[in-house]
């Protein structure tokens, strides 16, 4: 079945290039112009993938993205944020807000493709069973538990609820807050310098296997876990 894409743009010239470049690799464009047209997409059926632009008229991208992570319907939707913005405070921002990848503006039509095959085939690597594996480390649902090179190792219950949420969401940053909110619970009185403790124990747990900066922290925003390890 054709992966279905919504593409959040407000100039004609780069939706219709979008919208033709994903049709010759079989992908199934659905174009919007802004965030009312795009909810309106999503409210007739949910993409397996958003592409979106930053510089929207009326409700900016960045607050389109961080819409869509706040609604159950959307908040597993892969996103692509397209901008001309491209410093390192903007990159940031984007990923805060939500955003699985970034492509800065202008871009050609085959690097944008690579992306989005790229995060598709991340999105889609959790098993129906809720198992999930990136690079060499695998969390078993069934057993609650990690393997690591297909050894295992013993997680606690909120260090396999953290890590999976954020193997799940592999390249993405999210605040302390954030995660509190995703792994912990919306109604959480625990404090956010809690989700520190919980990372540290997770770094310990993978330093034996040289693996414990795949957990990245991102300064002045928060953590991200990183799709692969770094080469040794």
């Amino acid at each position: 079945m054709q992966a279905q894409i919504l593409i959040v743009e407000d100039e004609p010239a780069i939706r219709d290039m979008i919208a033709y470049a994903l049709r010759t690799q079989s992908y199934q464009p659905i174009c919007a112009q802004d965030a009312k047209e795009a909810m309106q997409a999503i409210s007739e059926r949910i993409p397996d993938m958003i592409l979106l632009d930053w510089m929207l008229p009326g409700t900016p991208g960045i607050e389109l993205a961080r819409r869509f992570r706040r609604e159950s319907n959307t908040r597993d939707v892969p996103i692509i944020m397209l901008t001309a913005k491209g410093e390192e405070s903007d990159r940031i921002a984007g990923f805060d807000s939500g955003v699985d990848d970034y492509v800065v503006k202008p871009f050609s039509a085959r690097e944008l493709l690579a992306r989005i095959k790229a995060v598709l085939r991340r999105s889609r690597e959790n098993e129906d069973d809720g198992s999930i594996a990136v690079g060499p480390l695998r969390l078993d649902a069934n057993q609650q538990k990690l393997l690591v090179r297909e050894e295992k190792v013993h997680l606690g219950p909120t260090e396999y609820r953290l890590l999976h949420f954020m193997m799940s969401h592999a390249n993405r940053v999210y605040t302390r807050n954030q995660l509190l909110d995703f792994v912990w619970g919306g109604g959480s009185d625990i404090e956010d310098r809690t989700v520190d403790v919980h990372v540290r124990r997770l770094r310990k747990v993978l330093e034996p296997f040289q693996l414990e900066s795949m957990i990245e922290t991102v300064r002045g925003a928060g953590y991200r876990f990183v799709g692969q390890p770094p080469a040794s």
